[in-house]
């Protein structure tokens, strides 16, 4: 709610994205950045570490208000962009920017085209687990309680109550070889979600995933979702370093 307070929406009319960076900016040097559609993997992940954020600009039935498995304005600005304005989550964004461009430069140094292929299948598929387990999907410690952080939980009222007082949800503390490992659907309620007990352990842990796609440690996770398309692996293989 601090977020929201700080970006001074207004309750009776969608934000505009320029009224949403004239506040924004001047806290944590990010902004919101306009997108209609999908963004590969790369391009994604490199518009965080230049602190900027793809937001979608189209916006979900009324029918659907509660919950809704693809980003729409909604999740994006109720969701993602008021957790922009704290500075050590921001911090956070631009390491998961800095992880990718670690892990395309590891990509095209191979030589050989199908194991570059493969090997980008696989650090992708580790990346985009990790982001939806933490920024998506997150829990963190608040003294004794649990707080969400994710903002899929926050951007959903439903899953928002469920996620902290289901007993229907597993809830552990987050280790990357569970989350890099983990597949996840997104048609429902998590089933299962992770806990970070600070956003400092959440930066470290990013740091932690950077080591790991250097010296190999996910060139060969678990299969299942998320699919990674062509498009994404060729965003990492065609990146500009």
């Amino acid at each position: 709610m601090e977020g929201v307070s700080k970006l001074n929406f207004d309750p009776n009319r969608v934000p505009r994205i320029e009224e949403i960076n004239s506040f924004l900016k001047p806290l944590t040097g990010f902004s919101a950045k306009p997108v209609s559609g999908y963004v590969p993997a790369f391009i994604f992940f490199d518009c965080l570490r230049n602190r900027d954020f793809p937001t979608t600009i189209t916006v979900r039935d009324i029918s659907k208000l509660d919950y809704l498995p693809e980003p729409d304005m909604f999740h994006d600005v109720a969701g993602h962009v008021p957790m922009h304005t704290d500075k050590e989550f921001a911090d956070t964004l631009v390491r998961f920017g800095e992880c990718a461009l670690s892990a395309a430069l590891v990509i095209q140094e191979l030589k050989d085209k199908e194991l570059q292929a493969q090997r980008a299948k696989s650090i992708i598929k580790a990346m985009a687990r990790f982001f939806w387990f933490t920024v998506e999907f997150g829990l963190i410690r608040s003294g004794k309680d649990l707080r969400a952080y994710g903002s899929g939980l926050l951007s959903s009222y439903g899953e928002l109550a469920h996620s902290i007082d289901s007993p229907e949800v597993q809830r552990y503390p987050i280790q990357l070889e569970w989350a890099v490992n983990q597949y996840f659907e997104i048609d429902h309620y998590q089933p299962l979600l992770f806990i970070v007990d600070s956003f400092d352990h959440l930066f470290s842990l990013v740091d932690e995933l950077e080591k790991w796609v250097k010296n190999g440690k996910v060139n060969n996770v678990s299969p299942g979702e998320p699919y990674v398309s062509d498009s994404d692996v060729e965003s990492f293989l065609s990146a500009k370093l």
